[in-house]
C-alpha cells in the first residue's frame, strides 16, 4: 500500500527520494512528502495528490541533504489531506515515515498528550514521532559519538517495544545528521546497499536506480545505518549475558519488556534478479498491457526450473524437505486474497482429479478469525504475488502451530516474508508486476499450481507415465499457445468499443472454469468500475436470470471440455431472454456468430491448460474497457497492489 523510500549518502539525497517515490506510484496513494536534515535543521514538505504535486513543491522550496526520508501515503487513520501525509515531526527535530497500522495509538497519543504534546494529524504514525521524541529525551546526555548512537538507539528500541501492531518504520533525528533508523514488524522493508550509502524502502523497485544489492529485514529486525556501515539488530529474548544494553523509558504505564533486548543480526546481501527495465513500460501505453503481453515469456520462465526440456519434474525446486513431506500430503489447504484466492479455486479442479487429494480454498481475511479443524497430512498452501499481504502471511503464522504437515509458499517476490517463512517454495519468475490488476501473476500462478498438481498425482500413484507425458507436454506448449490468443487483442479492442454505456455485466463459466470467470469479473470491476459478477453457469436459472436483459453483456467462457453442451443450454437461457452474448471459446466448440452473439474462437488445449489460456483474452477486454472508460488502468481508484494492512 503505502511506500516508503529512504537514504543516507554522500551526495544530495533529494532527486533519489523523489525518484524512489515516482517508482512506488503503482502501489496506490493520495499524498505524499520528503523531510531531509540540513546543517543540523530539519526541512519538509508534502503535497495532497500524486507525487508529480509534492515535485511541484520542489520546485518552489528546495530541499537538499544527505539524510532524508519520503512516503507515499494510503489512508488508513485520517482522510487523505496535506496534513495527514508523511513524514510527520515531533519537536521540529524528529521525522518519521511508517506503513502499517498502529493499533494502540489512542492510550498512547493520551499519555502524549498528558505530557504535553500537540497532535497536528489524524493519523495514528504521528504518535510514533512525539514516542520516540518523549524516549530520545529520557535518555542521559550523551558525552561523546559512541554514547550519542545508543542514545539513539535506546530511544528508538524503546519507542519499538511499545507499538503494537505492523509497521516498517524509517527515522531520522537531526541532531543525528549521519543516522538513519528503520524498523519492519509485519510490514516488509529492504535496506538497499550502495557504495558509501545506504537505502531504505518498502519494494526494490524504488531503489534500481542507485543499487541492485539489498538486504531484506526479518520480522521483528531494526538496524542503523551510515553511509558506510549497516548495524541490524533482531528482536525478542536473548541467551543471558548477551544483552547489550537496557532502556530507559518517558513515562509508559507498563514496564518495559524482553521484547526490548536485542542482540546483532547478520542478513544476507541478495542482488536483485530483474533489470531497472523491469520497472519500464517500455513502448506499451500501460504496465497492464506490457504485462499481459509478457505472458509467454513469462510461463518459460516459470517452468524452467520445474521441467526440464524433456519433460521431466524437477521436484527439487521446493527446497531440501520436498522429498521426505510429498508422499505424506493426504489433502491440500490453500489460502490466498483477490486474484490469488482464484487461481487456488482453479487448482482444487485439479488436485482433486489428478492428484485425488481433497481442496480446501479459503480467503485469507476467512480463514485467520475461525477455528479450523486440521486434517493429518494437510499441506497448507499460501498465495500471494507480493508475498506480503498481511491477511495471508497472518494465516501461514497460524498455520505453522496448528498441526499441518508442512507450509508452501507460491509468490513472485523471492525475499518476500512468506517466502523466508515456509518450510517449501515454488517461485512464479512473472518479474516485477506494477499495475494493480494482475496479470501475469495469475498465469504464472496457475502454471505452477497445474505443475503440483501433476507433482502430486505422480506421487499419489494417479498418473501413469504417458499421461504425465500428456500433461507436462501441455504446460510446454502454452507459451506459443498464449501467443496466438493475442492476436485477438484488435478484435476484443473494437468489442470494447460497446462498453461505453455499460454499467453491468455478467460473467460465467462451468469447472474450473467458473473461477477464470470471477478472475475476469474482477478485472473489469477493478479498472473499469463496470459492476461484475461471476457466476457457475448452472446457477442461472436460480436467480441470475433475472439480470438479463439486451443492456447486460454476458460473457461466458466456454472451452471444449465434458461441460461445454451443459453450458450452450446455458447460453440459450440468455439468448431466449434477449442477452448478448460474448463467448470465448474453442474454436471446434461450433457456436456461430448471430444477432447478440459475438464468438472469439481460441485453440483447442487440454483441460489441464484451458483455464489459462482463457484468463488472457478476459484480461484483454478489461483493459481495452478500462481504455474506452478512460479510467487510470495502472492505477484504479482506492486500490493498492500490496495490502499489507488488515
Amino acid at each position: 500500500m503505502c511506500g516508503i523510500v529512504g537514504g543516507i549518502a554522500q551526495r544530495d539525497i533529494t532527486p533519489i527520494l523523489l525518484e524512489g517515490l515516482k517508482r512506488l506510484e503503482y502501489r496506490g496513494y493520495d499524498s505524499a512528502g520528503m523531510a531531509v536534515v540540513r546543517t543540523g535543521e530539519l526541512q519538509r514538505e508534502r503535497a495532497q495528490g500524486k507525487v508529480a504535486e509534492l515535485e511541484a513543491a520542489l520546485t518552489r522550496r528546495r530541499l537538499n541533504g544527505r539524510l532524508g526520508i519520503a512516503h507515499t501515503r494510503w489512508a488508513t487513520h485520517g482522510k487523505p489531506s496535506r496534513e495527514n501525509a508523511h513524514p510527520h515531526l515531533s519537536s521540529a527535530s524528529v521525522a518519521v515515515v511508517h506503513n502499517g497500522i498502529i493499533e494502540n495509538f489512542e492510550p498512547l497519543k493520551a499519555r502524549l498528550e498528558g505530557q504535553g504534546y500537540r497532535f497536528h494529524s489524524e493519523t495514528d504514525t504521528e504518535v510514533i514521532a512525539h514516542l520516540f521524541d518523549c524516549h530520545y529525551r529520557a535518555q542521559p546526555q550523551p558525552r561523546h559519538a559512541q554514547e550519542a548512537r545508543d542514545t539513539l538507539l535506546a530511544a528508538f528500541r524503546a519507542t519499538l517495544a511499545e507499538l503494537h501492531g505492523a509497521y516498517a518504520l524509517g527515522i531520522i533525528h537531526c541532531e543525528h545528521p549521519e543516522q538513519l533508523l528503520c524498523a519492519r514488524m509485519g510490514s516488509p522493508l529492504v535496506i538497499g546497499v550502495g557504495s558509501g550509502e545506504h537505502f531504505i524502502a518498502s519494494d526494490p523497485l524504488a531503489l534500481l536506480q542507485v543499487t541492485d544489492r539489498f538486504v531484506y529485514l526479518e520480522e521483528g529486525d531494526h538496524a542503523l545505518l551510515t553511509a558506510h556501515t549497516s548495524d541490524i539488530f533482531s528482536s525478542g529474548p536473548v541467551l543471558q549475558g548477551e544483552q547489550s544494553g537496557t532502556i530507559r523509558g518517558c513515562g509508559s504505564s507498563a514496564p518495559l519488556s524482553n521484547s526490548c533486548y536485542w542482540q546483532q543480526a547478520e542478513r544476507p546481501i541478495a542482488r536483485f534478479e530483474h533489470g531497472p527495465q523491469a520497472a519500464s513500460k517500455g513502448d506499451y501505453r500501460h504496465f497492464m498491457l506490457k504485462e499481459i503481453h509478457e505472458q509467454p515469456e513469462v510461463l518459460v520462465d516459470t517452468l524452467a526450473d520445474k521441467l526440464t526440456p524433456e519433460g521431466t519434474l524437477l521436484t527439487a525446486v521446493l527446497g531440501p524437505e520436498a522429498a521426505e513431506l510429498l508422499p505424506r500430503v493426504k489433502q491440500v489447504q490453500i489460502v490466498a486474497c483477490g486474484t490469488s484466492y482464484h487461481a487456488g479455486l482453479v487448482a482444487r479442479y485439479w488436485l482433486e482429479s489428478l492428484a485425488g487429494l481433497p481442496c480446501s480454498v479459503e480467503v485469507a481475511s476467512e480463514f485467520r478469525y475461525r477455528h479450523v479443524a486440521v486434517q493429518p497430512g494437510t499441506l497448507f498452501v499460501t498465495l500471494s504475488q507480493s508475498g506480503e499481504t498481511a491477511d495471508t502471511l497472518a494465516a501461514l503464522r497460524f498455520a505453522k502451530s496448528a498441526g499441518y504437515l508442512a507450509t508452501l509458499a507460491i509468490c513472485n517476490v523471492p525475499g518476500s516474508s512468506l517466502v523466508r517463512e515456509s518450510q517449501l517454495r515454488l517461485m512464479t519468475h512473472a518479474g516485477p508486476e506494477i499495475g494493480v490488476a494482475s496479470t501475469k501473476a495469475f498465469t504464472t500462478q496457475l502454471a505452477v499450481l497445474a505443475w503440483l498438481a501433476l507433482v502430486l498425482g505422480r506421487e499419489q500413484g494417479r498418473l501413469d507415465e504417458v499421461e504425465l507425458a500428456e500433461q507436462i507436454a501441455a504446460l510446454q506448449a502454452l507459451p506459443e499457445q498464449l501467443r496466438q490468443v493475442l492476436e485477438l487483442e484488435p478484435a476484443i479492442a473494437e468489442l470494447a468499443n460497446g462498453f461505453a454505456e455499460k454499467r453491468h455485466t455478467l460473467f460465467l463459466g462451468r469447472g474450473a472454469h467458473y473461477p477464470v470467470a470471477m478472475e475476469g469479473a474482477l478485472k473489469l470491476k477493478e479498472i473499469s468500475y463496470i459492476h461484475a459478477e461471476a457466476y457457475a453457469a448452472g446457477e442461472l436459472k436460480h436467480g441470475p436470470l433475472a439480470l438479463v436483459d439486451d443492456a447486460m453483456p454476458v460473457v461466458s467462457v466456454a472451452p471444449s471440455d465434458a461441460l461445454l453442451e451443459k453450458l450452450k443450454s446455458n447460453l440459450q437461457e440468455v439468448r431466449a431472454r434477449g442477452g448478448r452474448l460474448i463467448n470465448f471459446v474453442c474454436e471446434r466448440a461450433g457456436l456461430e456468430d448471430e444477432e447478440g452473439m459475438r464468438n472469439f474462437p481460441l485453440p483447442k488445449v487440454p483441460e489441464l491448460t484451458a483455464p489459462i489460456l482463457y484468463s488472457v483474452p478476459l484480461q484483454l477486454l478489461s483493459y481495452h474497457v478500462a481504455l474506452v472508460k478512460g479510467t487510470d488502468v495502472d492505477k484504479p481508484r482506492n486500490l493498492a497492489k500490496s495490502v499489507t494492512v488488515e
